[in-house]
């Protein structure tokens, strides 16, 4: 006959316990939608005409009105990736970007690709992350 001892049971629930929440990817950010606009990207409502506003990456966006908090959002930096889209495989895997906010949404200079979203991407970061011929996606994004 087998006798269990309690050290084994407790070192096995630890062990579920720790391990099992690993095993599912969990989200650390906001969920939200991303659409893209073109050039011209000057003048912005944050910086007016100063081309120097934008990264040399080229990774900027717009923010929509869930985020824009009366243009404080101003020079703030995103982690963001897309996470879905209408049709599959327009994301691009594992890819993460960090983009700056340099504009509103509301007030870009050419019109976005999709009304009403929580950010709208420069062509270049839109095309880092997603199929740029998309009008929109889901994105995951936390403040840096």
């Amino acid at each position: 006959m087998t006798r269990t001892h309690p050290q084994n049971f407790l070192f096995l629930s630890l062990f579920i316990i720790l391990l099992f929440p690993q095993l599912f990817q969990t989200s650390n950010g906001d969920v939200g939608t991303a659409a893209q606009y073109s050039p011209p990207y000057l003048p912005t409502d944050c910086y007016g005409s100063d081309s120097s506003q934008f990264p040399s990456s080229n990774l900027f966006a717009a923010a929509g009105d869930g985020i824009w908090d009366n243009g404080a959002s101003c020079g703030r930096q995103y982690l963001v990736r897309c996470i879905s889209a209408a049709v599959t495989g327009t994301c691009i895997p594992d890819t993460t970007i960090q983009i700056r906010i340099v504009d509103y949404a509301a007030g870009v200079a050419s019109k976005p690709s999709a009304d009403g979203t929580t950010m709208v991407l420069s062509q270049t970061a839109f095309a880092a992350i997603a199929n740029s011929t998309a009008t929109s996606i889901n994105i995951e994004f936390q403040q840096v």
